[in-house]
C-alpha cells in the first residue's frame, strides 16, 4: 500500500511540474514565436507534442522490465557514443549560438547529451551491480568507468557543453560513492575531474568570464552580465504573489533564454515566491519518492539506476535554480519537466518510467 502511494505521489508531482511546464512555455515563448514565426503557439504545439511522446515512452518504460536495460548496456552505450560523434560531423550536427549540440531528424530536433545522460545512468550502474566484489580494486572497480565517463565528457566538450560535462561527473562520483567506492578513488575522481574543470575555465576566455560575470554581474550590467540581473529584476517584481500570469516583463525580449534556460525566472515574476516555493516542493516530492524506490527495490541494479535517475533530475533542478537566482555560474541547464526542449523532457519522462517500473516490481515481490 505505501509503495501504491509512493508510485501516485511520484505520478503526480511530475505530471502537476509537466502541466506548470506547459502553461509556462506559452507564457514565456509567445512573444517571441509571434515574432519569429508568426504563430504565438509555435513553441507551445511543439512542447505539447514532446510532452505527449514523453508520456507515452513513460507508459512504455513503466511496463518494459528494466533488467531489459541491463541486457542492452552495450548498445546503450554505442548509441550514446554515435549521438556525440554525429553532433561533431559538419552538415549533420547543427550550430546555434556557437555550440554543436543538435542533429535533426525531420522536423524534429534531437540533443544527444541528453540521452548521453541516461546511458552513462545505465552504464554505471550495471557495471556496479556486475563488479561490486571488485570495486575495491582500482582496475577493474575504478578505472573502467573512469574510462567510459571520461570518453563521454571528451565528446560534450567538443560541442562544447560544460554543464552536462559537471553532470556526468556528479552522477560518476555519486554512483561511486552509493555502490561502496574507497574514499582514495572517491577522492582522486574529484582531484582529477576538478583540476580539469580549473584547467578548462582557465583556458577558455568565455568560461572564465561567466565565473567573473558570476562574481561580480554589475561589473558590466548592460553585457555579460545583463541576464543574471533581468532574472534578479524577475524575482524582485515578482515578490510574495506574482504579478500575474501572463503579466511578466522580463520576457518581453530582456531576458533571453525566457522559455528555457531561464524560464524558473520568469515562474517567480508572475507566480511569486508562492509559485517558487509549489515548484520546489514538487521538486522535492519526486527526489523523495526516488529515494524510496531506490531504497525498496528488489536488486542492486535497480537500486543504482533509481540512484542515478533521481539524482540527476535533482541536480538538474538544483543547478538550473541556482544559476538563475545567482547562487551558481551561468549553465545551459534546463529545468526538468519545465524548461522548452524535446529531448530533455523525453529523457526526464523516460526516467520517470523507469523509477515506477523499479517500484512495481518490488512491490510484486511482497505479494
Amino acid at each position: 500500500m505505501h509503495k501504491r502511494i509512493t508510485d501516485t505521489l511520484l505520478l503526480s508531482s511530475v505530471l502537476a511540474l509537466l502541466s506548470i511546464g506547459v502553461i509556462m512555455v506559452y507564457s514565456t515563448s509567445s512573444i517571441t514565436a509571434l515574432r519569429s514565426y508568426h504563430d504565438e503557439y509555435f513553441f507551445l504545439k511543439k512542447e505539447l507534442l514532446y510532452a505527449s511522446l514523453g508520456i507515452l515512452f513513460l507508459l512504455i518504460f513503466a511496463r518494459v522490465p528494466y533488467q531489459y536495460l541491463g541486457k542492452r548496456v552495450y548498445f546503450v552505450l554505442g548509441l550514446s557514443f554515435l549521438g556525440l560523434i554525429l553532433v561533431l560531423v559538419p552538415n549533420v550536427g547543427v550550430c546555434i549560438g556557437g555550440a554543436k549540440r543538435w542533429i535533426h531528424v525531420g522536423p524534429f530536433s534531437m540533443q544527444p547529451a541528453e540521452f548521453t545522460k541516461l546511458g552513462l545512468i545505465i552504464y554505471l550502474s550495471f557495471f556496479l551491480n556486475k563488479k561490486q566484489e571488485n570495486l575495491k580494486k582500482f582496475s577493474t572497480g575504478l578505472l573502467p568507468p573512469l574510462i567510459i565517463t571520461g570518453l563521454f565528457m571528451g565528446l560534450v566538450l567538443l560541442q562544447p557543453d560544460f554543464g552536462t560535462t559537471f553532470l556526468l561527473v556528479s552522477l560518476l562520483f555519486i554512483l561511486l560513492f552509493v555502490g561502496g567506492g574507497r574514499i582514495l578513488h572517491l577522492g582522486l575522481v574529484l582531484i582529477v575531474f576538478g583540476c580539469a574543470g580549473i584547467f578548462l575555465v582557465m583556458k577558455s576566455p568565455y568560461r572564465l568570464e561567466r565565473i567573473l560575470t558570476f562574481l561580480d554581474p554589475w561589473k558590466d550590467p548592460m553585457g555579460k552580465g545583463f541576464q543574471i540581473i533581468q532574472s534578479f529584476i524577475a524575482f524582485g517584481t515578482g515578490g510574495v504573489f506574482g504579478q500575474g500570469l501572463g503579466n511578466g516583463k522580463q520576457k518581453l525580449f530582456y531576458l533571453p533564454e525566457a522559455h528555457t534556460d531561464f524560464i524558473f525566472s520568469v515562474l517567480g515574476e508572475e507566480l511569486g515566491l508562492i509559485g517558487v516555493l509549489i515548484v520546489i516542493s514538487l521538486f522535492l516530492i519526486v527526489i523523495y519518492c526516488g529515494i524510496r524506490i531506490a531504497l525498496r527495490s528488489r536488486d542492486y541494479f535497480g537500486t543504482y539506476l533509481a540512484v542515478g535517475i533521481i539524482s540527476l533530475t535533482g541536480l538538474q533542478a538544483i543547478v538550473n535554480m541556482g544559476v538563475v537566482m545567482g547562487l551558481l555560474p551561468t549553465k545551459g541547464t534546463t529545468l526538468p519537466f519545465i524548461s522548452y526542449g524535446g529531448t530533455s523532457l523525453m529523457i526526464s519522462l523516460i526516467g520517470v518510467g523507469i523509477l515506477l517500473n523499479i517500484s512495481s516490481q518490488s512491490r510484486a515481490d511482497e505479494r
